[in-house]
């Protein structure tokens, strides 16, 4: 197989359970079950991580990663068995440059940028649910 050069920013790797990589579409939810999505995304505003919306994966954890720049991770509020549904105010993780964080599997989050930023998350898409935010100003 000749090796071949992806633009990450384009598109996405898709990680297959036999062991196969390859290039496809990016998505931020849907996906085949079993297929492990690596995507990079250059962001500049809030609107470009949909910060109006809450995330969760039900399958599998989720890697992000700030490349460059500066981001802010907010997760729910833990119910009694961590899946984020509880009251209470949001966890904040602070991402700067050259950082990552994981998510849980099944845990509502959401990103706010600090300002342009190149980020990456790893995860299995099949079953990603997305949610509007009720307390958007």
């Amino acid at each position: 197989m000749t090796p071949t050069v992806v633009d990450l920013f384009a598109s996405a790797l898709h990680f297959h359970p036999d062991g196969e990589v390859r290039a496809a579409g990016r998505q931020m939810a849907g996906g085949a079950p079993g297929i492990w999505h690596l995507g990079a995304f250059h962001v500049e505003t809030d609107a470009d991580v949909h910060a109006d919306h809450w995330e969760m994966h039900p399958e599998a954890d989720e890697a992000v990663c700030c490349l460059t720049g500066g981001a802010r991770l907010h997760l729910r509020p833990a119910d009694g068995d961590g899946r984020g549904a509880g009251g209470g105010a949001d966890e904040m993780v602070p991402l700067p440059a050259g950082s990552a964080v994981v998510v849980p599997r099944g845990r509502w989050h959401r990103l706010e940028l600090d300002g342009p930023s190149d980020l990456m998350s790893l995860t299995l898409r099949h079953g990603t649910r997305l949610e509007k935010r009720t307390d958007t100003p």
